[in-house]
């Protein structure tokens, strides 16, 4: 299951064809052509008849806004996820269904989530009364995400919902892009209170429905189960550029994301950490840059949220710096790249490649 990564700086990552499970059914009913979608980003609707089959990550996210604007369904992921349970997670089901609470199954989740999907990071943080359960895309420059973002939350409501029970609600559901033109869509699957052009992607609950007991089943078939996902897990590649990558999007909004900071979270110093991205063929730098770079195209295309609010996702202290380092790398301001965008939306939308070309 170990997932094999191609393209430039590992950034081609592998995920299982089960993200895609309903994919072809769906697009068919909406009075699309699957395969020609499927064509275009390079596969072909075989490699999703077995779910563990692995398919570009890349590809899934392009087919995904294809299938949304060729359909003109912009809550095309929510169609998607509606028809999601737990047993889409395969062998990981087994385990999560067995798990004493619905926390534990969670935490399970997190531990197991690279072998479903090397560019999705989940992340759970208790605060107070609450759990928000954060969810993040390894950058892929250029490439739109608000599909599968509202796949990858729709399908954690799913899990949630199958976990905690039929009448859970989340306290908030969050986006951070713009709200869709009608709303409606999205109430109905994640309930009233979902909001956009918010800092992060994910679900707030309330700590108490994610400590419910929950009666087991079948403890045997999911100890057998648990034992093949460590083997898998000891088997999987994870290089050090992604294990920086993951660490620099969830240090980056403290304005505390430092090689030496990532070194220390990862228990070497940071001349270990050189020598491992040097490896690579790469730098702490560069990696920061290539995160930030997705961050500020994501939420200046994606939303609508006020610049100094992007400077601190960015991790800079004051608005002049953002600014600074926006002009560096895209030589422009932000203001003059929202123009051109508005003009121009296609051009724009390759702006982070151009922006790590131009990178001093």
């Amino acid at each position: 299951m170990a997932p094999h990564r191609t393209g430039a700086k590992g950034l081609g990552r592998l995920i299982r064809s089960a993200s895609l499970s309903g994919y072809v059914d769906l697009v068919r009913s909406l009075g699309g052509d699957p395969q020609a979608l499927l064509r275009k980003v390079g596969l072909s609707a075989r490699l999703l008849r077995d779910p563990e089959t692995l398919i570009p990550g890349d590809a899934v996210r392009e087919v995904l806004e294809l299938a949304a604007r060729t359909t003109g369904v912009e809550d095309f992921a929510l169609r998607l996820a509606a028809r999601r349970s737990l047993s889409n997670l395969g062998p990981i089901s087994l385990v999560l269904r067995e798990e004493a609470t619905p926390r534990q199954a969670l935490d399970t989740l997190c531990r197991y989530l690279k072998l479903l999907n090397a560019s999705l990071i989940t992340r759970i943080e208790d605060r107070g009364s609450d759990v928000v359960i954060r969810e993040d895309l390894l950058p892929s420059p250029g490439l739109a995400t608000r599909q599968s973002m509202e796949l990858a939350v729709g399908v954690m409501f799913r899990i949630l919902t199958e976990l905690v029970g039929p009448g859970w609600r989340p306290r908030k559901v969050c986006f951070t892009h713009t709200s869709p033109a009608d709303e409606a869509s999205h109430r109905r699957f994640f309930g009233r209170h979902v909001v956009f052009d918010q800092p992060f992607n994910g679900v707030v609950c309330a700590s108490a429905d994610l400590q419910h007991t929950r009666s087991t089943q079948d403890p045997d078939a999911a100890r057998f189960a648990r034992a093949y996902l460590e083997s898998a897990l000891q088997r999987h590649e994870h290089r050090a550029s992604d294990t920086c990558r993951e660490l620099i999007l969830a240090l980056l909004p403290g304005g505390r994301c430092t090689a030496e900071a990532v070194a220390r979270h990862l228990r070497v110093d940071r001349r270990t950490l050189h020598r491992h991205l040097s490896e690579e063929g790469l730098t702490f730098s560069e990696l920061l840059d290539e995160v930030r770079v997705e961050i500020a195209m994501r939420h200046l295309r994606g939303s609508s949220m006020p610049i100094a609010e992007v400077s601190q996702l960015l991790g800079f202290s004051a608005p002049s710096g953002f600014s600074h380092w926006f002009r560096a790398h895209f030589g422009c301001t932000v203001s003059q790249w929202r123009r051109r965008l508005t003009a121009h939306p296609a051009p724009a939308a390759a702006g982070p490649q151009a922006a790590l070309r131009r990178k001093p």
